[in-house]
């Protein structure tokens, strides 16, 4: 029996940013001889190789957001309005890091209009039947997606180390399903993205309805059964309960071009190697050599 592909998808602007923060904190911002900073994209590659190198997946593909409006901003104005600008350090650093997992022959996926997490949803759940999934991201939002055959590992503090879901895992800490915790993300709702779900109404008490009732109509079937504080939060936020609930969700149905085979990995590629030594990518030469990444000499 052939073994099953194994398909990483990377949350590529998760790792970007983390990786830029952790450095840029401290004004290490790696710049080369051209002038252009590299922290991040450094760090970003740091985490991709680590990933690689732990998870041995034979399919490999970077999600990306692709401007910061999507439809989400149509139906809501404020979603993610209170989110500072990118640093200036770090915006020429958004098209370097494509450049190189391009030249990784590793494919680069977004569309306009949707959100990174909304195209790893499409992927992973189009590819679960055929594959095995990992996503390696920072944010929460995608265990959402947690199946049989799909597993999520959250970055954790430095390199290589995560916090790793399965469905079952899941279930056990929250003792709700993955796809319950949409409804509990719209109860709670989420400050960093910017809905408020129903004011009043936090994680523990979101949980504990949903545990309950099971789902948001649920909920709404059987108010007289919640407490009289409960039922006028939820009567009076019930139109932005069913937004943010809208918000909330991952879309899995982005009108996306992917097949398994364009994704298939195998070795660095010498486009990677000549990437690496133009852009002066010190840090990630020095990790390539520590590691022996295809015994290249010309690292």
């Amino acid at each position: 029996m052939r073994e099953k592909p194994h398909l990483l998808l990377i949350d590529g602007m998760a790792l970007l940013f983390r990786a830029f923060y952790s450095t840029a904190v401290t004004g290490q911002y790696m710049v080369n001889s051209k002038g252009m900073p590299t922290n991040g994209v450094q760090g970003f590659l740091r985490h991709l190789l680590i990933a690689i190198e732990q998870k041995q997946a034979s399919h490999i593909a970077v999600c990306w957001d692709m401007g910061s409006k999507t439809f989400r901003n149509e139906l809501f104005d404020a979603y993610k309005s209170n989110r500072e600008a990118p640093p200036i350090e770090l915006i020429p650093q958004f098209d370097l890091a494509k450049e190189v997992v391009e030249a990784f022959q590793i494919p680069n996926i977004g569309e306009i209009g949707f959100e990174a997490d909304d195209c790893i949803g499409t992927v992973a759940m189009s590819m679960k039947s055929d594959a095995d999934v990992s996503i390696l991201t920072g944010d929460r939002d995608l265990l959402q997606l947690l199946d049989q055959h799909i597993q999520v590992h959250l970055l954790q503090k430095g390199y290589g180390n995560y916090k790793s879901y399965t469905h079952e895992a899941f279930f056990q800490e929250y003792n709700v399903t993955p796809h319950q915790y949409i409804d509990v993300k719209a109860l709670m709702g989420d400050m960093s993205d910017g809905y408020p779900g129903v004011k009043g109404i936090g994680e523990k008490t979101a949980l504990k309805l949903i545990q309950q009732f099971k789902d948001i109509q649920g909920i709404l079937d059987n108010l007289d059964a919640l407490t009289n504080a409960q039922r006028k939060k939820i009567e009076m936020d019930l139109e932005m309960l069913h937004l943010s609930r809208e918000l909330a969700e991952i879309k899995c149905d982005v009108p996306l071009q992917f097949t398994l085979e364009h994704a298939a990995f195998t070795e660095i590629p010498e486009t990677f190697i000549e990437i690496v030594n133009d852009l002066e990518l010190k840090t990630v030469k020095r990790h390539l050599l520590a590691t022996n990444w295809n015994a290249s000499p010309t690292v």
